[in-house]
This record gives structure tokens, C-alpha cells and sequence, in this order.
């Protein structure tokens, strides 16, 4: 369970895989969850990957990372999470972000490109409230005698609702403080547009959360990105849609593994 002071707040951390790796991972959750969430998504990927490093962080306020009164936004958050990441990764990584955090993934891309090995955005956070052009929600499949716990689910199975609840719904949360940052949602840090390394875009046909259209509009012209709008896909779809993201995400790592040839 290992913390790293950062900006005077001791963020906590999950760490796998040699720390001497030729590649590190840096995956991100998302807005009201710990990173349970994300290491479930990614891990069961780096079972035959052993030269991977990839770390967890929690963001302030969320998991095991406090936030303290001068947290009071995105902005503060970013701060955090770019000091916390400079701390940790000496040189290049990939990071892969979830629904706000994969916001914060974009944000860091467009900082400094030249360090981002790989950048893979699931469902991302591109606007804030309000500014979202978002979709209809539908469930469009339901395992017999399975009811939907949650509001975003689109395909119900025992299997999923069991991972909701493992993954997500039992996040350790500080509300006060996700109160702070959701008032001020929308951070000034732009968004990368032009990241021209591998890059991986998974949005939700059915996502009535973020949807998928502004998702297309802001990276639909990455070099090297593959987009994916899934079908049958809600908010929930990292752990609704497993089979098919972890595929996605097999080939996002593969891309990362092999660059392409220079000359």
C-alpha cells in the first residue's frame, strides 16, 4: 500500500509488474471511484505482458488520497496528478484513463506529448455538465432473472452487476471534496487533438452520461487512434462489454510494444 508525497498530500498508489520495466502504465479512474475500478479493467491484460510496470494512483479525495481544502477543483487535481506523475515515471509511460480520468489522460498528452509512449481514452470526460451532447440511454440486453442495480447499465448479467458492485459501487469517496471538484468540473488545461502516437478511443453508443459525439469530435483526428463506438455500450461498458474492451486494449498495448519503423 505505498503513498508519495506529492504537493504535500500523500497520494496512494497500486504498483505492478518490475520497476525497472521497459514500459510503465499509468491508468486513471474516474470522478467518485478509487482505482479498484481501473485495475480491474487493465490487470488481467499484463498476465502474459511481463514487461510492463503500471501504476494506480488514487486522485485527491477519492480512494486512499486525501484532499485537503486547497483542492478545489480540476485544476488543482491536475496539478496533483502531473507532480505526482513527474515523481514516479522518470521518462516516457503510456496512461490509459476512464471517464474523467481519461479528461485528466488527454490533458497530460497535451502537456507533454513527447513523453506519452501511448494514450488510450475509455468513455472520456470531454466536457463538463451541461455541455455534453450525450445519448440515449437504453438496456438492450438483460440475463434472465437479473435485475439492473444501476441507472447506466445497458447490458445486465449476473457477471457485470457482480463487478459493479466489486469495482466501482464499493469506491471509498471523500464527498465533500468531490462536491469541491465537481464545482469546478472543467479544468484550463487543453486537451490534446494532435497526439500523433498509438491512441485508443472506446466510447458508448448508449452512453447517456458522456456520449460519443464529442468524444469525435475532439480526437477524431489522432494519426494513430483507432475509435470504437460501441453498440450496446452505456457508461458501464469497461466491465458490461469486457470481452470486447480488453481486445481493444490488447491491440492499443501491442501498438505501444511496437512503434513504428522511422526512415
Amino acid at each position: 500500500m505505498p503513498f508519495l508525497e506529492t504537493l504535500g498530500i500523500d497520494v496512494h498508489y497500486d504498483e505492478f509488474g518490475p520497476a525497472d520495466a521497459d514500459i510503465t502504465l499509468i491508468a486513471l479512474h474516474g470522478m467518485g471511484v478509487d482505482n479498484r475500478c481501473v485495475i480491474g479493467v487493465h490487470e488481467p491484460l499484463f498476465a502474459d505482458r511481463p514487461g510492463w510496470r503500471r501504476i494506480y494512483p488514487d486522485l485527491p479525495g477519492m480512494g486512499r488520497t486525501p484532499a485537503p481544502e486547497w483542492i478545489q477543483g480540476t485544476d488543482d487535481v491536475f496539478a496533483v496528478l502531473r507532480a505526482f506523475v513527474d515523481a514516479v515515471v522518470p521518462g516516457r509511460y503510456a496512461v490509459s484513463g476512464g471517464s474523467y480520468g481519461g479528461y485528466l489522460a488527454a490533458g497530460l498528452a497535451a502537456a507533454e506529448p513527447e513523453r506519452i509512449s501511448g494514450l488510450a481514452l475509455l468513455v472520456p470526460m470531454v466536457l463538463p455538465p451541461g455541455q455534453r451532447d450525450v445519448a440515449e440511454h437504453r438496456v438492450l440486453y438483460r440475463e434472465p432473472g437479473v435485475s439492473a442495480p444501476h441507472d447506466f447499465s445497458v447490458v445486465v448479467t449476473a457477471t457485470a452487476v457482480r463487478r459493479l458492485e466489486d469495482e466501482v459501487h464499493c469506491s471509498v469517496v471523500d464527498d465533500a471534496a468531490v462536491a469541491r471538484i465537481a464545482a469546478n468540473y472543467a479544468g484550463s488545461f487543453p486537451l490534446t487533438s494532435t497526439y500523433a502516437g498509438p491512441a485508443l478511443i472506446v466510447t458508448g453508443r448508449q452512453d447517456d452520461a458522456l456520449g460519443y459525439n464529442d468524444q469525435w469530435r475532439q480526437y477524431g483526428q489522432l494519426p494513430r487512434a483507432t475509435h470504437a463506438v460501441l453498440d450496446r455500450g452505456g457508461h458501464g461498458l469497461l466491465i458490461e462489454l469486457s470481452g470486447l474492451v480488453t481486445a481493444l486494449l490488447a491491440d492499443w498495448l501491442d501498438r505501444v510494444e511496437q512503434p513504428a519503423p522511422t526512415g
